[in-house]
């Protein structure tokens, strides 16, 4: 039995979080800034105490990877500095802290999948804050499990294949960018991985960082005319180089994230990212 309290939980994995079933034995308690501002030291130990929780479930995070380039401010201050308290509370009260990191900690230079041993090397502030957070996390000597994702998705919230569905049908032409290379990953499939790592008893001898996202690898392009084919739009979706689409932030060229150590430890079964897309979009 366990007490866990998730952050964020109004978020993409905070609520497929929600629409799934930890075990029976479990009390789990959802916040978001509402119910409980992780910014606040002494709010988070308050909860901790009230509720006696064990394990704290960190899927709060500043995601907005072009904003944070202007508002580093507010991207370190949720990235880094919420995280650290989370862990420093963490420490005080004895429990486990199981964060959500990112791809964006690699410069995205590598010729091969990324694994957790690689050097890390963030070339954007959404990138360094979210490396800051993890620094943080060891730093405090809390029992934890790191989990880096990837081109994330769901059918909530805002992001690329509700975006490109929604243009898709706006639109009888796309460009999209066909050098970036990476995994898109069902915050569903992410929610089911974290569900059963949290069956596990033996938890404190497995602590460390872990990659997950879906299985397999494609470009943004090749994701896109995916979304496209499975909303039936008639769309035409156009490769272009990440030069033709101007950015402020310079995002990873490659951020394949290597899995073996997760489904090894955890005997964990992956989907192909395809086959999680149609499960996500079928819910559309």
């Amino acid at each position: 039995m366990a007490n866990i309290l998730i952050t964020g939980a109004n978020g993409q994995l905070g609520t497929e979080l929600r629409n799934r079933s930890f075990s029976l034995l479990d009390d789990v308690f959802y916040t978001d800034v509402e119910e409980l501002d992780i910014t606040n030291f002494k709010a988070i130990c308050a909860f901790i105490e009230t509720h006696d929780i064990d394990t704290i479930i960190n899927c709060a995070a500043y995601t907005a990877v072009d904003q944070a380039e202007d508002d580093e401010e507010k991207a370190m201050k949720l990235n880094r500095d919420a995280v650290a308290n989370l862990a420093n509370a963490a420490v005080k009260l004895d429990c486990l802290l199981v964060h959500i990191s990112t791809d964006y900690v690699f410069d995205g230079t590598s010729d091969h999948p990324y694994t957790e041993k690689d050097a890390t090397n963030p070339q954007s502030v959404y990138g360094r804050t979210k490396l800051e957070g993890e620094q943080a996390i060891k730093k405090s000597g809390c029992l934890y499990i790191i989990i880096r994702t990837a081109w994330l998705y769901s059918g909530y919230g805002h992001n690329f294949v509700k975006t490109i569905s929604r243009l898709a049908s706006e639109r009888d032409e796309l460009n999209v960018v066909n050098d970036q290379w990476g995994t898109p990953t069902y915050a569903g499939d992410l929610a089911e991985a974290i569900i059963s790592i949290m069956e596990r008893d033996d938890l404190p001898e497995l602590e460390g960082v872990y990659h997950f996202t879906n299985e397999g690898a494609c470009t943004w392009y090749d994701f896109a005319k995916e979304i496209v084919a499975f909303t039936g739009a008639n769309c035409k979706v156009n490769p272009v180089t990440t030069e033709e689409y101007p950015s402020k932030v310079k995002r990873p060229a490659y951020s394949i994230l290597d899995k073996t150590k997760i489904k090894e430890t955890f005997d964990l079964e992956i989907r192909d990212w395809r086959e999680a897309l149609k499960s996500c979009m079928a819910t559309f």
